[in-house]
Parts: C-alpha cells; sequence; structure tokens
C-alpha cells in the first residue's frame, strides 16, 4: 500500500481548514485516512504558532515506515526541521521560448535595416 502524508481538506467555502493526515494514496483527498497527524490553519497570520500543527512523533514514524508527503506537507516538514529543503530550480524558465525569439530576430533586423540608411546620410555630409 502506497501511502501519503498529505492535507484533507475541512471547513465551510471560502474558509478552509485543513486536517494533515497519513492516508491510501488510492483514497480520494477528503476521503478515508489511515490516522490524522495535525493540522493547518491557512487564514491565521504566517508567524502564528497556530498555523500548523503536527504530532512530530507520528509524522516521523509514518515517514520511517515509506509514506512519502505531498509538496506542501513537505515544506511543512522542512520548516519544522524534519526534512532538508531539496533545490528547486527551474533553469530554462527565464529562456523565451520559439516564437519569441523569432519575434526578437525579425525586430532586430528592423530596426538594423531603419539605422542603415540614417548611417548612410550622416556619412554623405
Amino acid at each position: 500500500m502506497a501511502t501519503k502524508i498529505r492535507l484533507a481538506r475541512g471547513g465551510s467555502n471560502k474558509r478552509p481548514h485543513y486536517a494533515i493526515v497519513a492516508s491510501d494514496s488510492r483514497m480520494a483527498r477528503d476521503g478515508r485516512f489511515l490516522e490524522k497527524l495535525g493540522t493547518y490553519n491557512p487564514l491565521l497570520p504566517k508567524d502564528s504558532e497556530d498555523r500548523v500543527k503536527m504530532d512530530m512523533e507520528r509524522v516521523q514514524h509514518w515517514l520511517s515506515t515509506g509514506a512519502q508527503p505531498t509538496d506542501r506537507v513537505a515544506r511543512f516538514l522542512e520548516a519544522a526541521g524534519l526534512r532538508t529543503k531539496p533545490e528547486r530550480a527551474n533553469l530554462k524558465k527565464a529562456v523565451p521560448g520559439k516564437k519569441a525569439t523569432e519575434r526578437a530576430k525579425e525586430k532586430a533586423a528592423k530596426a538594423e535595416a531603419a539605422a542603415a540608411p540614417v548611417e548612410a546620410a550622416a556619412d554623405a555630409e
């Protein structure tokens, strides 16, 4: 059985409240879970102690049995010092796409063509 440590949503519309749970990965997001490990309230300020509460002993147990945390829960564990922060680098993020590079080349060629007659007139004088 593939277990995950993930968030299960609760609360009403536009007032989310999450439970941090250990569950079978095949179960629905808010469905059956194996154990409740803590809570997360995103409406509280980021520096509040009550924003994320976890039973670290039980989380450690589930991690030792092979449970994989989701991205958000992994960040909570990094903040708590239970995991090391992996390198998150999107090196191709700033590289423009194929169409954008083509447009840039066309624009440079037009600017070069427009500047050529001006230079020729300046040289003639």
